[in-house]
């Protein structure tokens, strides 16, 4: 099935009458820390307000929600977690650089005995790694008779080891002689060895593969692993409903922007180099020395984490960095006071600041050759810029703030893609066919 079928918006009087009563367990790394653990959450609370039955099972739990469940003990965790990333550290020539940009699965804990996963008729896979599942709990879970549906998030599904190929396409035939070990890894290496087993757990359970953009669909389908298998995308849940086009008074007049025109770049960690943070800054430099009098009236702001201060220090132009923004009320504020939200990264399965960028109004700047063409529409609802080009960057800033488009168009375009309620519908259309597939074969 290529597309999820369209929907509607469904409600507990409304939701297809087999999936009903039935339990959902949707298993992720984390409730709260990071991208996926965000997405994740938010799409249990969209499928509980629709009437079904999910929660959560994960291997770190951050909340105090109730339908959110972690495994085993703390230190039974810590030790999965430990002699993990301790068994690759040899094919690593014993180096940290790369040692999180691979799995293996070694060492995961797995969730088959959990009670929850025990009483679910659907597992819902989602981003699993460092100690929580590997391709040994799914076969588990499928002699379990567990119909599972697999969420994509990044790329570690359709490789051996890594979670971003980058340019790589080996993945494309057999991963081996994997650029991110020693020496360029070898034929038989651990990451050719994970693809095996990744290939023949594949073969033997049924699985519904979503990815969350349709870039990441495509890698998904010339993949050696999921070619030929049942795959779609459904887009990542937000709540666009929360996000304004005008700011609240009262916050306007507590931080007021000081440049008519502001700028705005946010990532959990900024200076993260898979986040491309040199080229906005060259790109903004470009504007400064090339166009003063647009510099003067113009202001960057960034949000999240930075590991080296002096990553920023080269920015000529007029700049507030906020450090990490953890209360949400501050998050909407600032894409309401934005005209433009910049995204440079290298990569990106879909693109989470672009999105909250559009509900709050403002226009993305941003590279295109991955997920983010979910979300931007060249000279529409956005600007995409030539790959790992700053200048042309520099050009869809100053095109954005001279654009005529409506903060509240750019809303409603996200709002129609992807609001939760909405994203939850099709996860219910897409659980509600893999039951009827299992009482046809009945």
């Amino acid at each position: 099935m290529n597309q999820p079928p369209n929907t509607e918006i469904y409600s507990p009087d409304t939701l297809p009458k087999n999936i009903r009563g039935k339990k959902v367990v949707l298993v992720n790394h984390s409730d709260t820390l990071g991208g996926a653990a965000i997405v994740t959450f938010r799409l249990m609370q969209a499928l509980r307000q629709i009437g079904v039955d999910a929660r959560m099972v994960v291997f770190t739990k951050t909340s105090e929600e109730e339908t959110i469940s972690d495994i085993y003990s703390r230190f039974i965790r810590s030790m999965a977690f430990v002699m993990e990333r301790l068994s690759m550290l040899p094919a690593l020539g014993f180096k940290k650089e790369n040692l999180f940009k691979i799995s293996t699965g070694d060492f995961a804990l797995n969730i088959h005995h959990h009670p929850w996963v025990k009483e679910a008729d659907i597992v819902c896979i989602n981003w699993v790694n460092q100690g929580l599942m590997n391709v040994k709990g799914i076969r588990k879970l499928h002699h379990m008779g567990k119909k599972i549906v697999w969420t994509i998030h990044d790329m570690w599904t359709m490789t051996g080891v890594c979670h971003h190929a980058y340019e790589c396409d080996r993945y494309l035939d057999e991963c081996g002689n994997c650029r991110f070990l020693s020496g360029g890894g070898h034929k038989d290496d651990i990451s050719h060895k994970c693809w095996e087993k990744k290939l023949q757990v594949y073969n033997e359970v049924p699985m519904t593969y979503i990815t969350v953009s349709k870039w990441l669909e495509d890698c998904a389908r010339h993949s050696s692993l999921l070619k030929g298998r049942d795959i779609l995308t459904i887009n990542n849940p937000f709540p666009i409903e929360q996000f304004y086009t005008t700011p609240p008074r009262d916050l306007y007049s507590l931080m007021p922007p000081h440049k008519p025109n502001i700028l705005l770049f946010g990532a959990a960690r900024i200076d993260d180099p898979i986040k491309g943070l040199d080229y906005t800054i060259d790109a903004l430099n470009h504007i400064f020395d090339n166009y003063p009098e647009i510099a003067n009236k113009t202001a960057v702001y960034f949000f999240g984490n930075i590991k080296k201060p002096q990553a920023l220090d080269r920015l000529r132009f007029s700049h507030r960095h906020f450090g990490l923004v953890r209360d949400f009320k501050v998050i909407r504020y600032l894409y309401s006071i934005a005209k433009v939200v910049i995204s440079t990264s290298l990569y990106e399965t879909l693109g989470g600041t672009l999105v909250e960028g559009q509900a709050g109004g403002a226009l993305p700047v941003t590279f295109g050759i991955d997920g983010r063409t979910d979300i931007v529409e060249h000279m529409r609802t956005g600007y995409i810029a030539r790959y790992k080009d700053p200048i042309d960057v520099a050009n869809g800033i100053l095109w954005a703030l001279k654009a005529d488009i409506s903060r509240e168009y750019l809303h409603q375009t996200v709002a129609d893609r992807f609001a939760a309620p909405i994203i939850a519908s099709k996860y219910a259309d897409v659980f509600s066919r893999i039951l009827n597939q299992t009482s046809h074969l009945n």
